[in-house]
């Protein structure tokens, strides 16, 4: 069986989805279905087991002999979390009670980690590993993914092969129940279609101009492709990996992409960044690619304009979960 945590949400459904396609349905889903948010996201899926995250660390005590692969994606994602004790709870000590299992019953593992680890970029985007005890997250989910990885370096006990994945901006699909965490993808179809508008955060830096900050934005059909591909080939190094495009574009090319998929002129209104966040934003963020590509990755990423099309034609405007 193959674990997905996380597996109602928005990257762990796009995965599950993903592998239904290629006709993989032996899957037990790890999440809180508690919340009636995320139901539709599972709820034309195949697979074999659900299993609440509060009873997952048992069950798997329990039902090792069974596990595939585990890959972990839930998190707390909320990057205005101030909670440390919480975000502690649910992110660090989670993983790493995964990580003890999956090391002690020889089952592989793939975990989510995230750019928000690089802080405000001075010190680059490099996922060399003598490079991770750097980092300076700039928020409290970032240090909570931080301290994973820093933790994680640290082991002699391992699963017989790992990956840790430091998410970029993804965005796509099935994340509808994000609300504020949602992609701005997200936000500016449904703006445009009350408003006409969509909004923007104007810059607070004078070496950015309005709409011209900068972020690494990953399709997540990109980011399943990824994890199909560590999934299957048994030889590619265990590691922590960037997971971005490689490319940085700006929030206005990303909003002008969806007007034009709209058929629209862009109609852009300023606000501000909340101030809650405001000294915590990332102005530029950009993968560094090269580990991925040097282990043999053999696949092209999406760039913005394509990966905006088909998450806003295909799905936004039809309604519709992938």
């Amino acid at each position: 069986m193959i674990i997905v945590t996380g597996a109602a949400g928005f990257i762990g459904s796009c995965l599950v989805a993903h592998l239904n396609a290629r006709g993989i349905c032996n899957i037990g889903l790890v999440d809180d279905f508690n919340s009636a948010a995320k139901q539709k996201n599972i709820a034309e899926k195949s697979f074999l087991n659900v299993i609440d995250r509060n009873e997952f660390l048992e069950w798997f005590d329990i039902q090792h002999d069974s596990i595939e692969i585990v890959i972990h994606l839930g998190a707390r994602t909320d990057t205005t979390e101030f909670n440390y004790d919480l975000l502690h709870k649910l992110n660090v000590e989670y993983t790493q009670e995964i990580w003890k299992r999956c090391a002690k019953y020889n089952v592989p593992l793939i975990y989510a980690s995230s750019a928000a680890t690089y802080g405000d970029g001075s010190l680059g985007y490099s996922d060399a590993h003598e490079l991770i005890p750097n980092y300076k997250p700039l928020n409290p989910y970032g240090r909570s993914k931080q301290e994973v990885d820093e933790w994680i370096l640290q082991q002699t006990e391992t699963p017989p092969r790992w990956y840790g994945l430091k998410f970029f901006n993804v965005y796509g699909p099935n994340e509808y129940h994000k609300r504020r965490m949602a992609s701005v993808v997200f936000h500016a179809f449904n703006q445009i279609h009350e408003t006409g508008k969509a909004k923007l955060f104007r810059s607070h830096r004078d070496d950015f101009e309005d709409g011209k900050q900068l972020r690494d934005f990953v399709y997540v059909k990109d980011v399943c492709d990824v994890i199909g591909w560590l999934m299957e080939n048994k030889n590619v190094p265990s590691g922590i990996y960037n997971l971005g495009s490689g490319e940085a574009r700006t929030f206005m090319d990303l909003v002008s992409a969806v007007f034009h998929t709209l058929k629209k002129s862009p109609n852009i209104e300023w606000i501000d960044i909340p101030q809650d966040i405001r000294d915590k934003y990332q102005y530029f963020t950009e993968a560094n690619m090269d580990k991925l590509k040097a282990i043999g990755y053999p696949h092209e990423f999406y760039n913005l304009e394509d990966g905006v099309k088909d998450y806003v034609k295909n799905y936004l405007v039809e309604g519709k979960t992938f």
